[in-house]
């Protein structure tokens, strides 16, 4: 896989070829942004602050990854500035930050194509909601995949199965969006925190793996692992860029987000960073191998990063 390193190289070279104007670059701009959370959108938010930072050598903007959840537990303490998130604040979060007078917006950056990976040699190439949830429902009794109700292939043996942690929002909604309430599964899989790289290696590694992971992921892992494609109810569907925009890869097809908070907003930088992030979305969600925003979205993202510098 591309290491993070070679990333950052090849997206700084990427937004100078296609001359995208810094926003942030105010001489005079100082202090520290504190991001935590998702670890699905913490690559984008460390592309968008190592960009940033080269505009801007006085500011220093740091990403952390406690996970979607373990992200909103700190940004309503007062730990942070950015949550970084992959699915939407929940209300006993928002309750949190109430308590401790914290406000927040909320702004999407990207789309992600939460993807079910395989192992290349494994001859199913897609699985129907109801069979996912067969695997994954809490009480799920397929151990083999000849286990999977109606499967269209010939295919024995035994699974293993990698996820994310309970702190990890791809975990939140993929429990959701397969086993219709969050939380809700098989306890019995191997659990990779918020590394999902662990999980790309463990379905490389095993014939009968499977795991769910963001798409950039699957993307920089190339022909390592195989995503399948979902059948939300009309027919199976890759995980690629334009079914995650045009709405036809359900139901794992969702936004991404970043929350800063109202208190921070106060400060120049924070706005000019966010600023940053969405006029150069594109470029960056691009290089990061993530699903661009459609126009809509930009549109009403841009509407919100404008309310914010306006205040």
């Amino acid at each position: 896989m591309k290491s993070r390193k070679t990333f950052f190289a090849f997206a700084a070279a990427t937004l100078i070829v296609v001359g995208v104007a810094a926003c942030g670059g105010d001489d005079d701009a100082s202090g520290t942004i504190r991001a935590d959370g998702s670890s699905t959108v913490a690559p984008l938010t460390e592309a968008a602050a190592e960009l940033f930072q080269g505009e801007n050598p006085d500011v220093q903007v740091t990403v952390g990854t406690s996970g979607t959840s373990g992200g909103f537990e700190k940004f309503c303490n007062e730990e942070t500035d950015i949550s970084d998130a992959s699915r939407q604040i929940e209300p006993e979060e928002e309750e949190a930050c109430a308590k401790n007078d914290v406000t927040y917006e909320e702004i999407q950056v990207a789309n992600d194509a939460l993807s079910v990976i395989v192992h290349p040699d494994n001859p199913v190439t897609c699985l129907t909601v109801e069979q996912l949830n067969a695997i994954w429902d809490k009480d799920s009794s397929v151990t083999d995949w000849e286990d999977v109700p109606d499967l269209d292939a010939d295919v024995s043996g035994e699974m293993t199965l990698f996820g994310p942690g309970s702190d990890s929002g791809t975990y939140d909604y993929f429990t959701e969006a397969v086993n219709g309430e969050e939380g809700v599964i098989r306890t019995d899989y191997n659990s990779i925190g918020e590394n999902d790289n662990a999980a790309i290696n463990g379905v490389a590694g095993d014939e009968w793996a499977m795991a769910y992971v963001p798409y950039s992921f699957v993307e920089e892992a190339g022909e390592q692992v195989k995503a399948l494609e979902v059948d939300g109810g009309d027919g199976c569907v890759a995980p690629t860029l334009e079914a995650v925009q045009d709405g036809s890869y359900q139901p794992l097809g969702r936004p991404l987000f970043i929350y800063p908070s109202a208190e921070a907003l106060k400060r120049p930088e924070m706005v000019e960073f966010v600023r940053f992030y969405i006029e150069n979305q594109e470029e960056l969600t691009t290089a990061a191998t993530f699903v661009p925003m459609t126009e809509e979205q930009v549109a009403e993202s841009q509407q919100e990063v404008d309310a914010l510098a306006a205040g």
